[in-house]
């Protein structure tokens, strides 16, 4: 670990040297990628910085405890060499963690996909209740939720939905959400008060750019037709929702959210190449795929990574097993916790493998 922060300083040294050397600062290509390199690199050659310091100053009052003969200056080191041992425990950790693998996609904005699984207008009305989950958790973020598609009904669930949550590291805290989730309560639609289960699963995929994805045109087929869904006095006027069908893989995408034909184009041409980019990325990652379709499951009752328990006021992530006792709260985008919680257990595992 130690030979591979002294490279990493090397490399930091070097590119300090490339950003004043004239036939780099020329390139204006060559600069911005240096620039953007380096400045990747300064926040652990700086922590390395202090974690070398603390070890010095270890040795130093190692030093002056072997070798001072005043009791109270050997006692005032015997603090100091405690409070530099926290200390470079502490930074180990940190540059532990700032070796982690980077998810190149962390920063990426985020396509979601809710789908009501078994359960008929409960598992729908789960699934809106996931979607004002999501929407509530991006507000308290200060992202923004952009819909895309949506199949709403008439008692008001969501048998599927789809939407884009934008803003800076949206991937890195909604990834984790990828999967079925359950829930257990008596239903609305439940006369008997009886609890039910059901499910809807959840996809979470890191938005597509342009340099990502490149679509030919002539592997596209596009149909217009009218809106339908609840209100707005285009629904059902003019032909402005849009279908896209990508030939080669069978990939339909559509929009109808938008007044506009342009607009609703737009959005899915965007949900497509999300789409594509996701399944480029499967095919070259198989394993990676797998694990990803096992996670996301086929809507079963018994496929979860989450259930929601309203009769005890739970959520349970099976994942980590971890329970909070505060369903209302977690519903209403309150879900640091638990996200913070299974951002650690991936660090930790990450750590492991790479000891």
């Amino acid at each position: 670990m130690l030979d591979k922060l002294k490279r990493i300083r090397e490399r930091y040294d070097e590119l300090t040297c490339m950003l004043s050397d004239p036939s780099v600062i020329g390139d204006q290509n060559l600069f911005r990628d240096t620039a953007k390199e380096h400045a990747s690199l300064e926040e652990i050659v700086s922590a390395f910085a202090e974690y070398e310091s603390s070890l010095q100053a270890e040795a130093d009052c190692r030093t002056l405890i072997e070798e001072e003969d005043d009791a109270e200056l050997r006692a005032l080191a015997h603090e100091e060499l405690r409070a530099a041992e926290e200390s470079s425990a502490a930074l180990l950790e940190r540059l532990k963690i700032m070796l982690l693998p980077k998810d190149k996609n962390d920063n990426k904005n985020v396509m979601v996909e809710i789908r009501a699984g078994i359960g008929g207008d409960e598992a729908a009305l789960f699934g809106a209740a996931l979607y004002r989950m999501y929407c509530r958790y991006a507000e308290r973020h200060g992202f923004t939720v952009e819909p895309i598609d949506s199949n709403v009904t008439e008692i008001g669930g969501v048998k599927e939905a789809v939407f884009c949550v934008n803003g800076r590291a949206a991937y890195s805290r909604l990834k984790f959400e990828s999967g079925v989730h359950r829930v257990q309560r008596v239903p609305e639609t439940e006369s008997q008060g009886r609890i039910h289960t059901s499910a809807a699963t959840v996809a979470v995929l890191p938005e597509a750019d342009d340099v990502d994805v490149d679509i030919n045109p002539n592997d596209l087929r596009v149909d217009t037709y009218r809106s339908s869904g609840a209100g707005g006095q285009h629904v059902n006027k003019t032909s402005s929702a849009i279908r896209i069908t990508h030939i080669p893989t069978g990939i339909v995408v559509q929009s109808q959210d938008e007044r506009s034909q342009i607009q609703n184009r737009e959005k899915a041409m965007r949900a497509l190449k999300t789409r594509l980019y996701d399944l480029y990325a499967a095919r070259a990652h198989e394993e990676e795929a797998e694990s990803r379709r096992s996670m996301v499951g086929s809507g079963d009752r018994s496929e979860r990574i989450r259930t929601y328990n309203f009769p005890q006021g739970r959520v349970t992530d099976h994942r980590i097993n971890m329970t909070l006792y505060s369903l209302e709260a977690f519903l209403d985008g309150d879900m640091d916790e638990l996200i913070d919680a299974l951002i650690l257990d991936e660090r930790v595992r990450l750590i492991e493998g790479n000891e």
